[in-house]
């Protein structure tokens, strides 16, 4: 077909545009259902698996003993617990499927302050250690901090200016596997070589093998290497990336812990720092790296052993 266009006085005839392709899009076949569940109702994609829960359950405290038997089930606290950590939706937010939003954060804030958390953590890393073929405990430890910015809720923060962050800074040490050893959250106004002794503290009486931390170049004062050799009697080896390569550069040794932050990143709730303490903030980072080792510890996940892969390092 043909209509009639003009330029002027002069008409011609043009054809039609061609209408448009309308494609027929097939619907998507169902998503596999993960592990099998004994749970009673459809599980979210976020929660404990039954085989991960074998592997929690026993490690968490039980019911304390007296008073009205407890009614809440752990499992479904912790399901809703790592659903804020995977979503980083709100806590008024919650699906209502899951406990009272209340019971929820108040049992997260009881195991902060108890400890429970640290000392899961805690017992998790060396069996995550065994299982790669490693030593239960490090010989060897990699330092750095990573800005997050902070939203309203209000507590401390601070503006860091060489990374141009209003928030906190969250300095961590990691093992050769990226394990989590400590964590301090400060705020953003602390440089990084000042936010390295905190940390290192908590590390020197937990760690009796470690011989060394390796750091990058923000840490290259000689009053923090004395300090690391005097006090906690460790070698602080600092590893730099040249300036001649451009773009994107593993350093040897580093990468490891910027792995780390890696899969911190994929918990939404980490993405900014919305938590009014910095204990908070620890803790969240701690049940994060929790859920880590508890699916490197399931059977059902194909962790390759440190001995297959030439090169990893085994401190």
């Amino acid at each position: 077909m043909f209509y009639w266009g003009g330029n002027g006085d002069a008409f011609a005839a043009r054809p039609l545009p061609e209408p448009p392709v309308i494609r027929s899009y097939k619907p998507r076949s169902p998503r596999p259902p993960g592990t099998a569940t004994t749970q009673t109702r459809r599980a979210y994609d976020t929660a404990w698996t039954d085989l991960q829960w074998e592997i929690l359950q026993p490690l968490w405290p039980p019911a304390p003993g007296g008073g009205r038997p407890r009614t809440t089930e752990m499992r479904e606290v912790l399901n809703a617990l790592l659903s804020v950590m995977r979503t980083g939706c709100a806590w008024r937010l919650l699906p209502h499927d899951f406990p009272p939003t209340g019971t929820v954060s108040d049992y997260f804030n009881q195991w902060r302050r108890n400890g429970t958390i640290t000392r899961i953590h805690e017992a998790l890393r060396p069996r995550v250690r065994e299982a790669s073929e490693h030593e239960p405990e490090p010989s060897a430890a990699r330092l750095d901090s990573q800005s997050a910015k902070t939203t309203e809720i209000g507590g401390i923060k601070g503006f860091d200016a060489g990374k141009e962050v209003k928030g906190r800074t969250r300095p961590i040490v990691v093992d050769a596997l990226g394990l989590l050893i400590a964590v301090v959250v400060t705020a953003a106004r602390v440089q990084d070589y000042h936010g390295a002794k905190p940390v290192l503290e908590t590390v020197k009486d937990r760690c009796p093998r470690v011989k060394v931390i390796w750091a990058d170049g923000i840490y290259e004062k000689q009053w923090l290497i004395d300090w690391v050799w005097t006090e906690c009697g460790w070698e602080l080896v600092i590893t730099k990336r040249s300036d001649k390569p451009k773009g994107f550069q593993v350093v040897p040794k580093r990468w490891v812990v910027e792995r780390t932050f890696g899969w911190l990143g994929r918990y939404r709730r980490l993405s900014k720092d919305y938590e009014k303490f910095p204990e908070t903030s620890e803790a969240m980072i701690r049940m994060a790296m929790i859920h880590i080792m508890v699916r490197r510890l399931e059977p059902t996940q194909q962790y390759c052993l440190a001995s297959q892969n030439e090169g990893v390092e085994t401190t």
